[in-house]
């Protein structure tokens, strides 16, 4: 599924269904992965880079979460796993605003305690978070102070790394979510790979590729 349809689907659908694993439209001749568009360097000399690209309103990264975490809390110390909310140019959906709660959350330390409380809050309880002010009573009714999480949700800080998502995004060339990307180099989606366990065992491929590389 493209983008533009995505996003149209995302938003008939009160934004909590879609955006699964899409293949991108790239042409590459490998079956379980795809190359990526412009290669991004390690962000560590000798650590190998893995991310996950995710939408908090994406029904198949929140069935993806307790996999994704439980495979990456065993991953060897060489390489660095990092999650990277992704977002689509839409006025109909808050792809921006679902981005810079990820990034707020992160910056106030407090990921552990609200991440998997968002999903649940888009899915389970049907929380569009669809402005600013429903992500700040969020916040609020998960005991974070609203002004404090506000200033930080509108601070440069969270600017920077909204802006460094969008273009590791656009570096990969990857189309949809939930993805796993590989050392700056390789990605692959259940879509691509078969499976969401497929996906992983291609992900664990690709780091001993270049591991050896």
């Amino acid at each position: 599924m493209k983008r533009r349809e995505l996003i149209q689907g995302a938003a008939a659908l009160g934004v909590t269904s879609l955006l699964g694993g899409m293949s991108p439209a790239i042409a590459q001749d490998s079956g379980a992965f795809r190359k990526v568009r412009k290669e991004v360097p390690r962000s560590t000399p000798g650590k190998i880079d893995v991310v996950e690209f995710f939408w908090y309103g994406c029904i198949h990264c929140y069935n993806f979460e307790p996999k994704v975490n439980a495979w990456h809390k065993k991953l060897p110390s060489d390489v660095i796993f990092n999650k990277v909310p992704i977002v689509f140019q839409s006025q109909r959906v808050n792809f921006q605003g679902h981005q810079r709660l990820y990034y707020t959350l992160e910056a106030m330390g407090k990921l552990d305690l609200a991440h998997s409380k968002v999903f649940e809050a888009m899915h389970k309880d049907k929380k569009l978070l669809a402005d600013d002010a429903q992500i700040f009573d969020f916040a609020e009714s998960i005991g974070l102070k609203r002004e404090e999480f506000a200033n930080v949700f509108k601070s440069f800080g969270v600017n920077a790394k909204c802006a460094q998502a969008k273009a590791l995004f656009e570096s990969y060339g990857a189309d949809g979510v939930p993805t796993l990307g590989v050392d700056g180099k390789f990605f692959t989606s259940a879509s691509i790979a078969g499976s969401e366990d497929n996906a992983i065992r291609v992900a664990e491929a690709l780091i001993k590729r270049q591991r050896q590389a």
